[in-house]
């Protein structure tokens, strides 16, 4: 028996690797840090302290009050003579670049490079984001998180704003050296040219007793789209999730679904109102599947619940920035720890015990709070999230009316009338104004084309 034991263990072991792409690597110290109260405090210690580099890859610093006093930090860095990188989305950051963010980090010094921003020849490629969230220090200490460095992770009290729920956790130890790895792959893919230090210690020191998994996803790679499956399928008692963006699409819903069909208590804390409002009433047309097999799903009362978090069977959790929808999974470059420790999971299923208290339960026909009434300025805002039900989530509830594959929902009435008369207005201008859609598509084809010559081009230069 302890040899079939042993030999469940290895198999399991090998599952999680290859699913993950990542080896377990034991021998660290984790520290779970919840929201920018704690989060940022250590950030700002571990910069302080560096001596010799730092490297920041953030998808969104913001231009305000937060985001200036980090990057007037790396600033003082940077002047000390410590090498300081950082590597942020276009995308995420927006116009914020442009007004002079990051100036003073280049008149020190630092290096800065934008990720992936919009090209003549890649057209579409700037849909695909740099979602991840990782500070390293010295190649000493690595955090990783769901936050991004802005005032939304520690609230405006002067404007009764509260700070975001978020989750992130600080490394020392061996996986470190597994973390500037990953920052050293998307920083050459933004075309910087970065070696891993050589004073960085090919294998760290033990520093504790943790055993996790350093995973670096990449567009199409399925890493955490595995993963997540794997762990649905494998929980015996547990599976608590939180989420941000939840839009899981069929064998993950349907994963969750067998899981708390066999017993498995499958437990998803969403928000009920968001940055990108249109994500809440489309995470909701999957509410009626779930909640029938079983699934318990409670809604944020707070202004925002951003992290992206999962514990099993109080044994393994995953805390990161991978989101459950197919843009993480598939389309994004994201960093995650999976991790396999007693002590974290138990810190994890803590705080999610203490998030429900201020979240309400969602069941079929009504609604049951758990714990604090909802937040006034939920209540305000369900008048938006109504107009934003009319005009987004319509690839949901399309593909349910075209495919049939599920019952849909009576808000689902808005969407659905104003995409049939979209296509209906198209249909009548491509009748009466022929040109009015032929001139768009002439155009899109003839810059994919270009684009297409373009890269041709380049390809033939380099192989002369």
């Amino acid at each position: 028996m302890p040899r079939d034991h042993g030999t469940l263990r290895v198999l399991g072991d090998l599952a999680f690797s290859r699913a993950a792409g990542a080896p377990l690597v034991p021998g660290n110290r984790v520290r779970v840090l919840r929201d920018g109260a704690e989060n940022y405090p250590a950030w700002e210690a571990a910069i302080e302290q560096a001596r010799r580099w730092i490297h920041v890859e953030m998808y969104i610093v913001h231009r305000d009050a937060v985001g200036r006093r980090f990057i007037d930090l790396l600033t003082a860095k940077a002047r000390a003579g410590v090498t300081v990188r950082l590597l942020y989305d276009w995308f995420g950051c927006g116009w914020t670049p442009l007004l002079g963010l990051f100036r003073p980090l280049l008149h020190a010094g630092a290096e800065v490079r934008a990720f992936d921003p919009p090209s003549l020849t890649a057209i579409l490629g700037w849909t695909r984001r740099n979602h991840r969230k990782l500070l390293t220090v010295d190649g000493e200490i690595a955090f990783v998180s769901g936050l991004c460095l802005g005032e939304d992770w520690v609230g405006r009290p002067e404007r009764h704003r509260p700070p975001w729920r978020d989750t992130g956790i600080e490394i020392v130890g061996p996986a470190v050296a597994h973390a500037e790895a990953a920052f050293v792959d998307t920083w050459r893919f933004a075309g910087g040219s970065l070696e891993l230090p050589a004073e960085q210690p090919v294998d760290l020191p033990p520093a504790g007793s943790v055993s996790l998994r350093l995973i670096p996803t990449e567009p199409f790679s399925w890493s955490m789209l595995q993963l997540d499956l794997l762990v649905t399928s494998m929980a015996k008692r547990t599976l608590w999730i939180t989420d941000a963006y939840f839009l899981g699409h069929g064998p993950f819903v349907e994963a969750l679904r067998r899981a708390a069909r066999d017993g498995v208590d499958v437990r998803l804390l969403l928000p009920q109102g968001s940055d990108v409002g249109w994500t809440v009433p489309a995470s909701r047309t999957l509410y009626r599947a779930l909640l029938e097999s079983g699934v318990r799903i409670f809604e944020w009362n707070g202004l925002m619940i951003h992290a992206k978090t999962a514990v099993a069977d109080s044994r393994w959790a995953r805390i990161g920035s991978t989101n459950l929808n197919l843009s993480s999974w598939l389309g994004n470059w994201e960093l995650d720890v999976a991790i396999e420790d007693e002590g974290i999971a138990k810190t994890l299923e803590d705080h999610y015990e203490q998030d429900l208290h201020d979240s309400t339960e969602i069941v079929l026909g009504r609604r049951r709070a758990t714990g604090l009434p909802m937040d006034p300025r939920a209540r305000a805002r369900r008048s938006a999230r109504r107009v934003m039900r009319t005009v987004t989530g319509l690839g949901r509830s399309i593909g349910a009316a075209v495919s049939g594959n599920r019952r849909l929902e009576d808000f689902e009435f808005g969407p659905l009338f104003t995409f049939g008369g979209l296509l209906t207005v198209i249909a009548v201008l491509g009748i009466v104004y022929p040109k009015s859609l032929a001139w768009p598509f002439a155009m899109l084809a003839g810059w994919t084309g270009v684009s297409f010559i373009v890269e041709a081009v380049s390809l033939w230069r380099r192989r002369s």
